[in-house]
Parts: structure tokens; sequence; C-alpha cells
């Protein structure tokens, strides 16, 4: 069972190594454990090339089968496992930038005196890397709607999204009364190598529609987008949990506020594993619990 999951690892990172990550089992072992496979099936599982791994007809039969097995062994180990699993060891977390700084250290802070036999080693940055290769355990993102092929999300929160501008963006300027009065104005956007950011933003009748204007400045970094907007630069769109403190005190003014802009949601995102470790979960859940108690604590 253990190579089959082993199998399913290498088929979705695409990589002996990063699968064999996964278990903590080195290059060689991973492809002697798929040979025993193919020995065992006496039939080719994969086509290797110096470029790409490819399924064989043998191959794409037990991957579809080798998904059923990991989900049961997945709601075997959830029906048994405690919720009392004490977390130990190191914890290694990737996040967004903004969302690291304002929001996750507090939580870090928190899980760190709750739970003194762990560690935690944190990158913050807006760029998504390969979480495997890289070897974090759990990665953050806001705004992504669907994992990537091998990982399992959780929704901690959709935040609202917020479309806003400081006051001094507005000399010489006249406010949007709707969405197509934004093609006069700078709007700011996020964009990496991966992802580059559209704004769809829902009109008084119902209607979604896709808002343009003049995006002059793209960056890869949700807090740079804030500074940069803080600074009067142009209009950006970020979720509530980012600017609402400057909104309150003034820094940041709404823009078209009778619209609904959407919800962002902040997602953990974790490589498929038999069992997630008890540090990754306790995390997992005492930040959802922060994120919401925070929103929470804003609104009032």
């Amino acid at each position: 069972m253990n190579d089959i999951l082993l199998f399913l690892s290498v088929v979705e990172t695409g990589s002996f190594v990063a699968a064999g990550k996964l278990f903590g089992l080195s290059r060689s072992t991973a492809g002697k454990a798929i040979a025993r496979l193919e020995d065992g099936y006496g039939a080719r599982l994969l086509n290797r090339s110096t470029r790409a791994l490819d399924l064989t007809e043998e191959g794409k039969r037990l991957y579809e089968h080798g998904q059923a097995i990991r989900a049961a062994v997945a709601a075997a180990d959830d029906s048994i496992a405690s919720e009392s699993g004490v977390p130990r060891g190191v914890l290694r977390i990737t996040a967004p930038d903004a969302l690291g700084r304002r929001l996750l250290l507090p939580t870090v802070r928190r899980y760190l005196e709750t739970w003194p036999d762990t560690q935690i080693e944190m990158s913050l940055s807006d760029r998504v890397d390969n979480i495997i290769e890289k070897g974090f355990d759990l990665a953050i993102r806001i705004g992504v709607s669907a994992p990537d092929q091998g990982f399992i999300a959780r929704t901690l929160l959709r935040d609202e999204a917020v479309l806003c501008a400081a006051p001094a963006y507005f000399d010489g300027r006249d406010r949007p009364l709707n969405v197509e009065q934004l093609t006069r104005h700078e709007l700011l956007q996020f964009a990496s190598r991966s992802e580059r950011q559209g704004w769809h933003l829902q009109e008084e009748n119902g209607t979604w529609v896709r808002a343009q204007g003049q995006v002059r400045l793209r960056l890869d970094s949700a807090e740079a987008l804030r500074a940069m907007a803080l600074d009067g630069l142009g209009i950006v769109l970020l979720p509530q949990l980012l600017v609402g403190a400057d909104i309150a005190e003034g820094r940041l003014e709404r823009v078209l506020p009778r619209l609904n802009q959407g919800k962002v949601p902040i997602l953990a995102l974790y490589p498929h594993k038999r069992l997630l470790e008890p540090r990754v979960r306790r995390f997992i859940d005492l930040l959802s619990e922060d994120l919401r108690e925070f929103r929470s604590s804003k609104k009032h």
C-alpha cells in the first residue's frame, strides 16, 4: 500500500525526488518502490524520460484505483486518529507577506506558547513555489479557488474583497460612480509568473462585469499593492483583512461601496499524506479560529 501511495505522489509531483521527500525517502528508494510495483504487476506503469514521467495505460488504471485507496486510508485515519495528538517537531510554513506579517504572527506566537515541543520555520513571500520541493508542510494562499494537483486545500475564511484608494488619489479626479467609469482611473493589480489578477464586480442589477481601467503598475505582493495605494498611486482591490484598519482610520476610502466586490478565499494548502501530522492540523485549526475572531472584532 505504501508503494501505491508513493506511486500516486510520483505521478502528481512529476518527480521521484519530490515524491520521496513526502515519505522521507531518497530518490533511489522511491524509484525502487515503483520498480517493485511494476515487477509485482508485470507491467510498466511509467514511461521515463529526462524531461517527464508519462503514465502508461496500466499506470493510468492504477492511478485511478490508487486515489480510491488513498481516500479510504485517509477516512480510516480520520476516524481513528485521536484529536488529542500533541504537536511536536518543526513546522515549515510559507505564506503571503502581508497576511503573514499582519495576521499569522499572532497565531505563531500562540502556537509556540501552547505547544512547547514545536518549532516553526516560516517563509513570508507572495511567490507560489512548489511547496514539496521547498520542504514546506503548509502553504497559506489568498485568492486561490482550487488546489494544485496533488494537494489538499482547506478554506479558512472567505473574506470580503474591498475596492479602495487613498483620499489623495482623488485630488483633481472625479470618484467613479459605476464600473464603467473605472476606465478613467489607475488600477493597481496583482501579477506573478503564474497568474494575473482580474476584477469582477457585481452591479446593482445583479450582473457581474469585468472592471477595465489603466493598469500601469502590477506587483507580486499584496503588501506592496497596499503601500502603493496608500501613496495615492491608484485604486486597489484587496481583502478586508488587509485594508480594514486603513479604511477605518481614513488612510484609504472605499470605492463603489454599494457594489458587491466578491469574496476572497484564504486557503491552507498541504500535500496529500496518509495522515496529517498533529503539528500541521493544530496550526490550521488555530489559524482558522484566529482569522474568524479578527474579522469579527473588526466588524464591531
